[in-house]
């Protein structure tokens, strides 16, 4: 069955590029409605977002969304992660600005809020996009792919020359509460050469040592250091769920990604849509059901560091 939220959950933060205070509620939605944005702080005009990979507007900092009329919402792959991992398929997601609020820079806010509350099953069942054919994109030495799968795996490798981060790879697949034990807490990361640049071009006004994994070489910036000791790919795989379930439906699927981005994983799902005989839409059955993210997760599952 699908779910929803059984009630409103409201969140206080900044918006990481703007630095501007921003008001948050996710609302319970009917069965089908999906997810969507809608901005309250406009107050004429169409402001409904729609959560769809082909409203993204291609960022290389962010996944931005942008509608018809040229409204936009920046910073959603965290609350959508939460969305995917905590299975709420349905839900309508106010702001009050152009920003997700990025609070501790993970997604475990997000999920400790929607797993305390709970979820509503709703009657009628879910709808999955299979991946049936192998789909690959690339820019450069990055790439990424979906192939076939019974269940959506994520297996994710990246390389930096910051000896804080190097290479690290993992494997992981998503079913039975996997991205809010493994995942949920782990939070976005940068150089300290890279916030230099960014903030001389008025871009990252929001970001802290706080809401963020800020390394220097061989040092981390951050107080308290890593929740993990793997905790920049283990973010790079938050993103990454966060981005495909703007597809639309829970994807089903294997996907791996190489130094990949927010906008090769947007590539990979235009690439796929592309291709019809590379996807379809399925009716799960039970058996289906039980292997999507967030089946049957509890609060005790987040990790005790978030």
């Amino acid at each position: 069955m699908q779910h929803t939220l059984k009630s409103p959950l409201r969140f206080t933060g900044v918006g990481l590029h703007s630095g501007q205070p921003v008001q948050m509620v996710i609302r319970p939605a009917a069965a089908e409605h999906g997810i969507w944005f809608r901005r309250s702080d406009i107050r004429f005009g169409d402001v409904m977002i729609p959560a769809r990979w082909d409203c993204v507007h291609q960022s290389p900092l962010c996944t931005l969304l942008e509608n018809a009329a040229g409204v936009t919402v920046s910073t959603v792959e965290h609350v959508m992660a939460a969305l995917a991992g905590c299975g709420v398929h349905n839900a309508l997601i106010e702001l009050d600005g152009p920003e997700v609020p990025i609070l501790d820079g993970s997604s475990a806010v997000f999920v400790r809020a929607i797993l305390s509350r709970g979820v509503r099953a709703q009657a009628v069942p879910v709808r999955a996009i299979r991946v049936l054919e192998p789909v690959e994109v690339q820019r450069g030495e990055a790439w990424a792919r979906l192939t076939p799968s019974d269940v959506l795996s994520i297996d994710f490798t990246i390389k930096f020359d910051d000896s804080a981060i190097g290479t690290q790879s993992k494997v992981l697949t998503m079913s039975n509460g996997t991205f809010v034990r493994e995942l949920c807490d782990s939070r976005t990361f940068c150089r300290q050469s890279d916030v230099d640049v960014m903030r001389a071009k008025g871009l990252a006004l929001g970001g802290t040592l706080e809401n963020a994994v800020v390394v220097d070489g061989d040092r981390i910036l951050s107080p308290g250091g890593l929740r993990h000791s793997d905790e920049a790919v283990r973010h790079k795989m938050l993103d990454a769920l966060g981005d495909l379930y703007l597809a639309g439906a829970p994807l089903v699927g294997a996907y791996t990604g190489h130094r990949a981005g927010h906008a090769l994983t947007n590539d990979l799902l235009r690439a796929l849509f592309a291709r019809r005989c590379a996807y379809e839409m399925v009716v799960c059955d039970p058996a289906m059901t039980a292997r999507l993210p967030g089946v049957d997760v509890h609060m005790d599952e987040i990790p005790a560091v978030a």
